[in-house]
């Protein structure tokens, strides 16, 4: 009895301990698993974020290059000087008849067989629930009402102070949301979890209302809906993409154009100055604030509650006001004396060709010596002696440079005093904000925080700065605050603390890159001002995934994403391979693939990691290039009859082309006229010593329009690019546009081009 009693102990002793045996090894292969499906989830998220982050910079260089060939180029001709003011001095507030222009939405009829929401001012809140109903199926709001919801909004911008007070007495609670990037569903499922605005509900969204998603128009009607209905409890600061100059790459200008193609321009117009009105910070019971981007070493509440916001239309630069004729004309007149042995500006083309970068590498010293709070473009803060000379001297080269272009030549005029080129330089520049100001805008709005100490500057996105945990206790200690709530970032699960938990990250668009790739949060704040989370994921499907099919799914789309850029610059990568390839085997080290990579790309991706995904045969624990290259070629050249060097530059070029040509098209009516084209060659051209009369650059803009419109559209303006490279491309350098030929006989060449 006792023997088979001890037996019975024995044999369960032994199937309990290969039950835990068993359960470790599970919970073992489960941790790896997990580790790796982390790991993946990891690197997808690097991807996107730096591609993302790369993008940016193209926009913030290409901006800048166009900047200064404005700002140093002396107009010829009324016509020149109107076109530039069209082009880029819409980087002001507009005048008030301008705005009866464009608020004149009284003279546009609705017709009869117009389905869609209908709006009738002072707005009640059945209206803008309406209106969300309206957009949730689909219908469209008719210009009419868009103009006329634009124009109430705006006035009641005006009123508003630069940061917003928010109490929590008031209210049951104040829901923050964060980026919403023209994806309604995202707000639509916000106010369906959340509940609609109320005077017992108070929302605060924190910028970014725009661009990138396809419904930006629908969000901004919404969200000026409600708060029109709700002006103390609906709230909205302004973020980095409220700005006409990043929505030309982003695709905000060109949702705007396509949905309403005839009032598209006007809407365009005031909605530059709505966005310029929209208030910069929150601060909900003087504990926290709310801001999009983050702070700085050197943000002042106080300046930034003072300043004129409605001034700052861009943060892409600094801009001051244009001077008048009188001195414009004057400012012309300098002296022509030589100038050839003074080196040119840094960022100005030092060959006959487009650079692709207008700005120098930042250097690690460079930080430390001081950090750079805005988007990477000088403001001057040098004395005014030092600034009349340096202007002496950029005008005396830029006067040689408009002679070669062919424009009139201008009689010489004696070198002004000191005294008179000061009294002049105060009258040509006249700030309508100081750098100062703007530089606190563009760090409130671009900046984002890092774990390390200190205050740099935020090189990654190119404008800003990063901000450490000694920054953001600095500021909450100087101005009694207990956190800040801030967007502007994407975060896997829709938010982040960092600094301990004295910085909020909230991002409110789900599935921001990818269906499946991020979360999207918003957070509830009550008397106690305690962070309630609340996140959500507005794309049904991602509910029907696993986990691992989510990220499947996702890292696809990513590594798709990451192989069209290696595709757009595989010939700066081959030769980089070539450079380790001492021997000429064909063959090179992963190590060497990852460095080569990097150096082209400088995405700062783990690409031994990436390896498995990126390349599937070896020799010897060898990659031969050619053979992978050419594998990155196959895709895009089975769906285009492109050959493979013109393909790449065209994927390399295409955002920053797109760009261009919104630039260029200063009306956005879609096509650039021969007006437009001819004004923005000679600008190109005196600064690229091209010499091309009229005559040839009014031929070179008809063999661009190949359906004799009389106009050129955008594919126009990319094909045409296209054969430029493939004429550059397949015949001797001599061929090429970029080398100067004054014989008259060269322009029939260019303009075959």
């Amino acid at each position: 009895m006792g023997s088979g009693t001890s037996t019975q102990h024995h044999f369960a002793f032994q199937n309990a301990e290969k039950a835990f045996k068993a359960a470790a090894l599970i919970q073992r292969w489960y941790r790896r698993y997990m580790a790796r499906l982390e790991m993946r989830r990891h690197c997808t998220w690097s991807i996107f974020q730096s591609i993302e982050y790369a993008g940016q910079q193209d926009q913030v260089k290409l901006h800048n290059f166009f900047s200064y060939l404005v700002d140093h180029f002396t107009p010829s001709s009324h016509n020149e000087r109107d076109f530039l003011n069209r082009m880029f001095t819409e980087e002001r507030s507009l005048q008030d008849s301008e705005m009866e222009n464009c608020g004149d939405y009284e003279s546009i009829e609705v017709p009869d067989s117009y389905t869609g929401p209908r709006l009738s001012f002072p707005l009640l809140p059945d209206h803008a629930t309406a209106l969300v109903e309206a957009f949730r199926r689909k219908q469209r709001l008719h210009a009419r009402y868009v103009l006329n919801l634009l124009h109430e909004a705006r006035k009641h911008l005006v009123q508003l102070p630069n940061i917003s007070r928010v109490s929590t007495c008031y209210s049951e609670e104040i829901t923050v949301c964060g980026d919403l990037h023209g994806q309604l569903d995202d707000l639509i499922f916000i106010f369906y979890k959340n509940g609609l605005p109320s005077p017992e509900r108070v929302y605060v969204f924190n910028g970014d209302f725009v661009d990138r998603g396809k419904d930006s128009v629908e969000i901004l009607m919404v969200l000026f809906a409600f708060m029109l209905v709700y002006p103390k409890e609906f709230h909205l600061n302004r973020g980095n993409h409220e700005d006409h100059m990043v929505n030309l790459r982003y695709g905000f200008t060109k949702e705007v154009m396509h949905k309403y193609k005839i009032h598209g321009k006007k809407i365009l117009k005031l909605l530059q100055d709505v966005f310029c009105w929209l208030p910069l910070a929150t601060l909900v019971d003087e504990k926290v604030l709310i801001l999009h981007g983050g702070v700085s070493d050197r943000t002042d509440l106080e300046l930034l509650a003072k300043l004129d916001r409605h001034k700052i239309v861009s943060t892409m630069r600094y801009k001051t006001r244009k001077e008048n004729k009188k001195q414009a004309e004057e400012k012309g007149k300098a002296n022509q004396t030589g100038s050839a042995g003074r080196p040119s500006p840094w960022f100005l083309p030092q060959s006959r060709s487009l650079p692709s970068s207008p700005l120098r590498p930042s250097t690690h010293k460079a930080h430390r010596a001081g950090r750079s709070s805005s988007v990477p473009c000088g403001v001057p803060l040098d004395p005014k002696e030092l600034s009349r000379r340096v202007r002496r001297s950029v005008d005396l080269e830029l006067e040689k440079c408009r002679q070669q272009a062919g424009f009139p030549a201008i009689k010489e005029k004696e070198e002004p005093s000191a005294s008179e080129s000061e009294v002049d330089s105060d009258a040509e520049e006249q700030p309508e904000h100081t750098p100062e100001e703007w530089r606190q805008v563009v760090d409130i709005l671009w900046s984002d925080p890092m774990a390390q100490e200190g205050c740099r500057a935020n090189t990654v996105r190119g404008g800003g700065c990063y901000f450490g945990p000694n920054v953001t206790e600095q500021l909450l200690q100087k101005y009694n605050l207990q956190f800040l709530i801030r967007s502007h970032e994407c975060k896997p699960e829709g938010y982040e603390f960092c600094h301990s938990r004295k910085v909020l990250t909230i991002f409110s668009a789900s599935n921001y890159y990818e269906v499946g790739s991020n979360r999207g949060a918003y957070v509830k704040l009550g008397p106690d001002l305690t962070p309630h989370i609340m996140q959500f994921q507005a794309n049904k499907a991602t509910h029907t995934l696993t986990m691992r099919q989510r990220i499947s799914r996702v890292e696809e789309s990513a590594l798709r994403a990451l192989r069209e850029k290696l595709f757009a610059h595989s010939s700066d990568i081959l030769v980089e391979f070539k450079k380790r390839d001492k021997d000429e085997t064909g063959l090179i080290t992963l190590s060497d693939w990852a460095a080569a990579v990097e150096s082209v790309l400088h995405l700062g991706l783990p690409w031994r990691m990436l390896r498995p995904q990126l390349v599937s045969s070896l020799t010897d624990n060898k990659l031969a290039y050619k053979s992978w290259l050419e594998n990155l070629a196959k895709a895009k050249l089975s769906q285009q009859n492109i050959q493979s060097s013109l393909l790449e530059t065209l994927y390399r070029n295409r955002s920053n082309l797109e760009t261009i040509f919104r630039i260029i098209d200063s009306d956005h009516s879609g096509s650039i006229s021969l007006d437009e084209f001819r004004h923005t060659w000679k600008l190109f051209s005196s600064h690229m010593n091209i010499d091309i009369t009229d005559d040839c650059i009014c031929d070179l803009a008809r063999s661009i329009d190949f359906n004799k419109d009389g106009h050129i559209d955008i594919n126009e303006f990319l094909e045409a690019f296209r054969l430029v490279e493939q004429s550059c491309s397949g015949g001797d350098v001599s061929d090429c546009p970029q080398v100067t030929n004054s014989s008259n006989s060269d322009c029939s060449s260019r303009g075959a081009q």
